[in-house]
């Protein structure tokens, strides 16, 4: 069959495309299908300055290296397409693409990824990467002796507050409550930085900015008065959405509909597995979306590599 692969790799994020480049090396052949533009999350970050061996390089230059890589050890990748179906169970898993064009393989391994929760006001899209960030560790020395805010009241708003007056100057934390959702302890340290200050029972409703963010409205639900708030960055922390729609009563998910694996980036069914921002796990980086990338690939060969010995004939 012609469209039939060892292993289909759903994503082609940091975790996919490490994937690729794993199976593909091996000599496996290896599809993987994107339904955006090859790098994921990745794409969105102006610099990456915490990659090992990386002084500094753009996610979208990381991305277009990583694609060149899978690709030159023969990874076939299809991007900006339409995934329309998937069927894991049985040993031949089966994903269909734009209504018609299916595709067959041994083994897959999901790296659908997923999404920090946006705000949804004008101007947030485009600011994206130009002084609107999702991850303090990617971009928070970017804003060194600058003032930013920081959207939410959840553990991690008030956890990556905190860890952002390592760089800013002054840390506005904005939230809709006149409550914190956290834990005490992180109020608590929140509270106790002199370098954090807080508007509450508010919310962001525009970002401002062309080539690059230069300020925010911000509205006070009590009141509905708007004020205009100069500033060069913001960080939101209001959750996160893995992209696992598509995949719900098809393997396990847990309660915030991320993936749940073993340590071999297994998921409950045979022959598939799961990496990168779509499954259960504590950090979000680009080098832990490698590291996942990595375990999947090797077990996927291992995995086809049982289903070989499994069909070699015995001798009596």
């Amino acid at each position: 069959m012609n469209n039939h692969f060892d292993v289909i790799i759903i994503g082609g994020g940091a975790a996919g495309l490490t994937a690729g480049i794993y199976l593909s090396r091996a000599k496996l052949s290896t599809l993987i299908l994107n339904e955006g533009t090859v790098g994921g999350q990745m794409v969105l970050t102006h610099e990456i300055a915490n990659y090992p061996g990386i002084e500094s390089i753009s996610g979208y230059q990381l991305a277009r290296n990583m694609k060149a890589q899978a690709q030159k050890f023969g990874c076939t990748i299809k991007s900006n397409l339409k995934i329309t179906g998937i069927e894991l169970s049985g040993d031949m898993k089966q994903i269909t693409v734009n209504e018609s064009d299916v595709y067959t393989s041994n083994a897959v391994i999901i790296a659908t990824g997923g999404k920090s929760r946006t705000i949804g006001v004008p101007g947030e899209e485009n600011m994206k990467g130009k002084g609107i960030s999702y991850c303090a560790t990617c971009d928070g020395d970017f804003f060194q002796d600058k003032e930013i805010i920081v959207v939410g009241g959840g553990n991690s708003a008030l956890e990556e507050a905190v860890s952002l007056t390592k760089y800013a100057s002054k840390v506005t934390i904005v939230h809709q409550f006149d409550h914190f959702q956290a834990f005490e302890h992180y109020v608590e340290e929140a509270k106790l930085n002199s370098k954090i200050n807080f508007i509450m029972e508010s919310k962001i409703v525009e970002f401002i900015g062309d080539e690059k963010l230069t300020g925010v409205k911000i509205q006070n639900i009590a009141s509905n008065e708007i004020a205009k708030m100069t500033i060069e960055g913001v960080f939101i922390f209001i959750g996160y959405v893995p992209n696992t729609e598509k995949l719900d009563g098809m393997v396990e998910l847990n309660q915030w509909k991320e993936i749940v694996v073993d340590k071999n980036m297994a998921t409950n069914i045979p022959g598939v597995y799961a990496a990168g921002d779509s499954i259960a796990k504590r950090y979000r980086q680009v080098t832990t979306a490698v590291a996942d990338g990595t375990i999947a690939a090797l077990s996927a060969a291992d995995y086809l590599n049982s289903l070989k010995k499994a069909f070699i004939p015995v001798e009596v």
